[in-house]
């Protein structure tokens, strides 16, 4: 059994991204056209203790003064989402975001909230109850 050929594809067909001036378009490029210290900003400030399962919600609409990434941050966050979520819905690596978010809490925009942390251990009247339950079957 041969292997299956691939297909070449002209530039107009299919492709969703225009090939950059350079050639060829590299794996995990993005359609982004801006680079990402200019979505950043300077970063040269200390970043905010925000993990992957940190909770963010918006405290104001975005102002006039916001970035347009600031802006979607802040639309996005009316109700509590993650800093993973934000990360995945706006296509930008967490660290990025990280640094969007620390900006927007310093200006007190955002409010950053810790996960809930479930107890490790079980209630024993629960348990108890639920062992009981299941004798009776």
């Amino acid at each position: 059994m041969t292997p299956p050929q691939r297909q070449r594809r002209s530039p107009g067909q299919g492709n969703p991204a225009p090939l950059p001036a350079s050639g060829t378009a590299k794996e995990g490029e993005n359609r982004n056209p801006e680079r990402l210290f200019v979505i950043g900003g300077e970063g040269a400030g200390d970043r905010a203790d925000i993990d992957l399962v940190t909770l963010i919600v918006a405290r104001t609409e975005p102002p006039v003064s916001a970035t347009p990434e600031e802006a979607a941050l802040l639309r996005l966050c009316v109700a509590p989402l993650s800093a993973a979520e934000l990360s995945a819905y706006l296509s930008l690596p967490f660290s990025v975001v990280t640094v969007l978010l620390t900006d927007l809490l310093v200006r007190e925009l955002v409010q950053a909230r810790a996960p809930i942390v479930r107890k490790t251990v079980a209630d024993r009247n629960l348990l108890e109850a639920v062992m009981h339950g299941l004798q009776k079957l």
